[in-house]
């Protein structure tokens, strides 16, 4: 049983946080070895992967503590370049684990295949004609897909929608709404919509133009909750009740606000993302899924939702769209996304989801809480003091000490790193 608690993370140095990472996680040398090289995608594998290869480009890997979900320890692995996202992440963890963790659930693996078709001059009428062959087009779509019907899963039902006035005259789109499993999706609902085509101009007479997935996947749904008392927000300098108060107004600002919404869902997107990543799934498509689905009712509006309970708590949740896989893509011939996988020790992809939006969901925490107290600029920038440090000109110790006084200081700026660090090797020569 993995215990997510590992004391004193942040503090390591890579080794250390890979030792006790292995020990957490059960990991062979086999998996501590691809983690330690530098490389871990071949040029070889990589030209397989995409066209025109000419290298392969990598971030930080980094491992999200403390996160306990439905009782369920879990370390998580991120991809992301930006400073401050995994410490924020495993901090509000923490806090949520000390108030009985997250909570989630999800609904089943439903994508859409969208069939377009054109040429039909009684739109509403062509849309009764296909519901009346919705049983051939079903038949049809799972026939293209044995192994899927084998596990359990395949083309469940269709919809047909109707917009009689568009500049390029009536269109009637049907839906195909497959339950894919564990596959992300997109190659079989493809194939589906390519399948069922024909079936769709024979009955209607019109045209059939455009055969592909919508990634807007409003049936494939994960959502996570967390409650958290005014004890475990408080701070040195607030009360748990201020800063709860503090949550609240700055999530109606984002729920009322499109353009405070905007940031505030791509902090949410700084925790999904990086789990996305790691896991060898297509984030534009979350992302494109994310965004669309904040927009549903026509308003562009904050994805979480922040509330008052009447014992006092703070209640955080999320709900959208995560349509993520553990087959095919890159999940399967990227050997990290493999590793990523194994140490979060999932067996379904509604479980990766869960565990997805529920860091998104702590993300969305920490930014809020930072901005209700001291305000953003105050822990990321601090975290980011390294990265001003590295572009100085510093290396080993020195990073570390030059990041130091900046922090200490709240002066990260690049020509303050180089003073600080002529400063140092000033020091250090006249010693």
């Amino acid at each position: 049983m993995i215990n997510s608690r590992i004391e004193n993370y942040r503090n390591m140095t890579p080794a250390q946080r890979l030792a006790a990472l292995a020990a957490a996680a059960g990991l062979s040398d086999a998996d501590r070895a691809l983690l330690a090289q530098p490389g871990a995608l071949p040029v070889e594998r990589a030209n397989g992967m995409i066209e025109n290869v000419v290298g392969t480009f990598e971030l930080p890997l980094g491992i999200a503590t403390n996160f306990q979900i439905n009782g369920r320890d879990y370390l998580i692995p991120m991809a992301v370049e930006e400073p401050s996202v995994v410490a924020a992440a495993s901090y509000m963890a923490r806090l949520a684990r000390d108030c009985g963790g997250f909570e989630t659930s999800s609904t089943l693996p439903i994508m859409r295949a969208q069939v377009q078709l054109i040429g039909v001059s009684d739109p509403h009428g062509a849309r009764l004609q296909i519901l009346a062959a919705r049983d051939e087009i079903v038949t049809a779509a799972n026939a293209r897909d044995k192994v899927l019907i084998g596990l359990g899963g395949g083309c469940r039902d269709i919809e047909v929608h109707v917009f009689p006035q568009t500049p390029r005259g009536p269109i009637v789109v049907t839906h195909l709404l497959v339950d894919v499993r564990d596959a992300m999706g997109a190659n079989t609902v493809n194939t589906m919509a390519e399948t069922v085509a024909p079936i769709i101009e024979r009955v209607t007479g019109g045209q059939v133009r455009l055969r592909i997935l919508s990634n807007l996947a409003d049936r494939r749904i994960a959502r996570a909750r967390v409650s958290l008392t005014e004890e475990s927000l408080t701070t040195k300098e607030f009360s748990g009740k201020r800063v709860i108060e503090g949550i609240l107004d700055a999530y109606t600002f984002a729920a009322v606000d499109p353009y405070r919404a905007t940031t505030h869902n791509k902090g949410i997107m700084n925790g999904i993302d990086p789990v996305v990543v790691a896991t060898g799934n297509d984030w534009r498509a979350i992302e494109a899924g994310a965004h669309a689905f904040a927009a549903r009712s026509g308003h562009y509006t904050s994805l979480t939702t922040w509330e008052l309970s009447k014992d006092g708590r703070l209640v955080g949740t999320l709900e959208m769209p995560m349509a993520l896989g553990l087959v095919g893509g890159a999940t399967k011939t990227h050997p990290l996304a493999q590793l990523a996988l194994r140490i979060l020790g999932v067996s379904s992809a509604q479980e990766l989801a869960e565990i997805t939006v529920t860091v998104g969901l702590a993300q969305n925490m920490a930014a809020l809480r930072a901005l209700a107290t001291e305000g953003i600029q105050r822990g990321h920038m601090a975290l980011h003091a390294r990265n001003i440090a590295i572009v100085a000109g510093a290396s080993g110790e020195e990073i570390d000490k030059v990041a130091a006084e900046l922090a200490a200081s709240h002066d990260v700026r690049t020509d303050r790193a180089k003073e600080l660090l002529d400063a140092l090797r000033g020091h250090k020569s006249r010693k």
